[in-house]
């Protein structure tokens, strides 16, 4: 079947060929899409009656990027390897004008074909962008050689590294489009045809007045803006972002040839770039996370009529750090949110605690002033449990005490409308217990944000065994709704990303035991990727917090299984971390220095314990981190509480800082073997005991 269709539209006397991309359900564009654009681009051309072209996709929808259904898969030997470079050049090669009618998406490949015409005529809501950074790769049909010459080097640099989306509006001020095809109705609706109309009219103008084919590749004037400063300054800027990340390096490089070399020789550099990313780890990796990202909010056994409730208003029990960040998070969406406690006092801290939040954004330049007043009106702050009883959601964010939560629960269950979701956000407290407070347990579902709230884009929706599938299937949708990433979870000790943290930290102590350094375990783990090492992480987050939590989990704790007591002895001393200006490091401000005491420290622990020391290299620690998180990973996919493997490698990445270039826990661990991993895991389980007791699920992959 066809992907590319043409017709001549010869209404207005002028001949213009009308191509269209049909390559259900988006306009991917795949192998068959590309070779048959090309034919049909040059076919066009040959054809003496035609004037000019207009390129456009099925429905309004342009090329929204590559197929992600020929990721990872060798050419089928079916159809010659046309890139999207061949048919750019066979639009280049046109003597007639192409415009590229722009409507839905135009993103990655499909943006640098439209960069390849002549023109470009967008409707007012597309979106367009390059965001092939996020899958471990760079722009590879000419997108760093052509946008620098519209938008200008620096604001190419942006685009691209960032590979965010940016508004047809926004296009049309940069230049990117020619022009824009607002919606003929006031309420905001298009004509079916009208962005056809406006492409076919103004490609009829632009032979009409003799307009010369301007091809993007020959303009050169905007180049001349680069200084020798301004890639330097922009790796050095985003050095620590960019901590082993191929592609945006390469892409800062290949926009610098841009603006010092000839088309040619700087095009060229980009392919080679872009097939070193291609052949890169990096890229499985991120493909796999755009894929897991995808199967994440799947969940099996529901029904397919099932629809999530619309959340319109929102309230958070609790004005804390928590609880204010959650709020922030509605009305950054545009959802009014009620914020209660129990006195004036702790609302009036909350809403300076807020607004400080969203005055540092503004600082920043994240935030506009006039998105912050936005969002600002619509926080409001309560004492009655009555003001909210109207809302669609509440979410408590109180002190982690079971009986403190049970009693709001209570207040909750007898004031919110029917069906209004409740929600809480304990990250170690049994929610079945929490929901056992209210009358209607099927309403009740865990709702675990990470902390900053308003910027970690972590959402763990944890259901209990009463959670109702419409409850589900809403707080699911609702994460999206407020810009986060929703993993779903069992309700068990916890859930999933503690519950693998608790394994991190344990193997990560037992290493300081051993004879590593807490600066050293943090040095291997930033080796390996992650923005912060796990001390000091603690020290930034307080040491206090986990100790408290320590003290109220002995009475549960296993005493068979024992847990390092060095976190304890630098409590009991006072050190709590960056608030103390101690804590494993010693501070002076946010400023970290090793500090000798902590070695003594450690040492005598290990004397009490009886270990002698020895000397512990960078690759052990990663290795058995990582092995002992994957391990863990298996166990909580084999007992039920993670759908799926890759919700794990979904939830470290996004809400425990595991680097994204290396996929994930269970990622890293299948790319290893699951033999391998199974040798790691037993060779622990023999020296260090039954916490390394190999999960069944490894067992039978490494057994394949």
């Amino acid at each position: 079947m066809s992907t590319v269709t043409s017709r001549i539209d010869d209404q207005a006397g002028q001949p213009v060929a009308v191509i269209t991309i049909n390559n259900p359900p988006v306009n991917a564009m795949s192998l068959a899409v590309r070779l048959e654009l090309r034919d049909a681009v040059q076919a066009a051309t040959a054809d003496a009656q035609v004037v000019a072209m207009v390129l456009i996709g099925a429905g309004d929808k342009f090329i929204p990027g590559a197929d992600i259904r020929e990721f990872g898969q060798p050419p089928t030997g079916a159809q010659p390897p046309i890139s999207g470079r061949d048919v750019i050049a066979a639009i280049e090669a046109s003597t007639k004008p192409v415009v590229a009618a722009l409507g839905g998406n135009a993103l990655g490949g499909g943006l640098e074909i439209a960069l390849g015409c002549h023109f470009r005529v967008a409707r007012a809501d597309c979106k367009l962008g390059l965001p092939e950074v996020n899958l471990g790769l760079l722009p590879g049909a000419g997108g760093t050689q052509r946008l620098p010459r519209l938008v200008g080097p620096a604001r190419a640099l942006e685009l691209i590294t960032s590979g965010k989306h940016f508004s047809a509006q926004q296009a049309l001020a940069d230049g990117v489009v020619d022009a824009l095809v607002d919606p003929e109705s006031p309420g905001g609706q298009y004509a079916e045809g009208q962005l056809l109309a406006s492409a076919l009219a103004f490609a009829r103008r632009a032979v009409a007045e003799g307009q010369p084919l301007a091809r993007v590749s020959q303009r050169n004037q905007r180049l001349a803006e680069a200084t020798p400063a301004l890639f330097t300054e922009f790796l050095a800027k985003h050095a620590r972002k960019w901590r082993g990340l191929m592609a945006p390096q390469h892409i800062v490089r290949c926009i610098e040839a841009a603006c010092l070399l000839p088309f040619d020789e700087a095009y060229a550099i980009e392919l080679a770039a872009f097939n070193v990313c291609k052949a890169s780890a990096q890229r499985g990796a991120l493909i796999h996370l755009f894929n897991a990202e995808r199967e994440v909010a799947r969940i099996p056994g529901l029904s397919a009529d099932l629809r999530p409730q619309r959340i319109r208003s929102a309230a958070v029990v609790g004005a804390g750090t928590m609880g204010g960040g959650i709020a922030m998070c509605f009305a950054n969406a545009g959802i009014p949110v009620w914020l209660l406690d129990a006195t004036p006092e702790a609302l009036a801290r909350g809403r300076a605690l807020i607004e400080k939040n969203y005055a540092t954004s503004v600082a920043r330049g994240s935030l506009s002033q006039d998105q912050v007043d936005r969002a600002l009106s619509l926080i409001a702050g309560t004492l009655a449990y009555g003001a909210i009883a109207d809302t669609d959601i509440v979410i408590e964010a109180a002190f982690e005490d079971l009986a403190v939560k049970q009693g709001i629960f209570r207040q909750l269950d007898a004031v919110m409308k029917p069906g209004a979701v409740l929600a809480t956000n304990t990250s170690t407290l049994n929610i079945d217990k929490i929901a056992e407070a209210t009358t209607r347990p099927g309403s009740v579902v865990g709702a675990h944000f990470f902390s900053p709230a308003n910027v970690m884009k972590l959402l763990e929706v944890v259901r209990t065994d009463g959670t109702a599938p419409q409850t589900l299937v809403t707080t699911m949708a609702l994460a999206k709704q407020i810009n986060k990433v929703a993993v779903l979870s069992g309700n068990a000790d916890g859930f999933i990303g503690n519950r693998i943290l608790a394994v991190y930290g344990r193997e990560c102590d037992f290493l300081l035991e051993e004879g590593a350094t807490p600066w050293q375990v943090d040095r291997a783990l930033q080796g390996f990727g992650f923005p912060m090492g796990l001390y000091l992480m603690r020290d930034m987050s307080g040491l206090d917090v986990g100790w408290r939590i320590r003290q109220y989990r002995e009475q549960f704790r296993d005493k068979r299984l024992r847990y390092s007591p060095i976190a304890d002895r630098l409590c009991e001393q006072g050190r709590f971390g960056q608030k103390t200006g101690r804590g494993y490091y010693l501070y002076q401000g946010r400023d970290a220095t090793p500090d000798p005491e902590v070695e003594t420290l450690i040492a005598g622990v290990a004397a009490e314990l009886k270990i002698t020391r020895r000397a512990v290299s960078d690759d052990e620690i990663v290795t058995r981190v990582l092995s002992a998180m994957a391990n863990e990973g298996l166990k909580i996919v084999g007992e039920g509480i993670a759908l799926r493997a890759g919700d794990i490698d979904v939830a470290y990445v996004h809400g425990y800082g595991f680097p994204r270039h290396q996929g994930g826990p269970m990622y890293w661990a299948a790319q290893r073997g699951w033999p391998a991993l199974l040798d790691t895991v037993q060779t622990y389980h023999a020296s260090q005991g039954p916490l390394w007791a190999p999960a069944p699920r490894l067992l039978e992959l490494a057994r394949g």
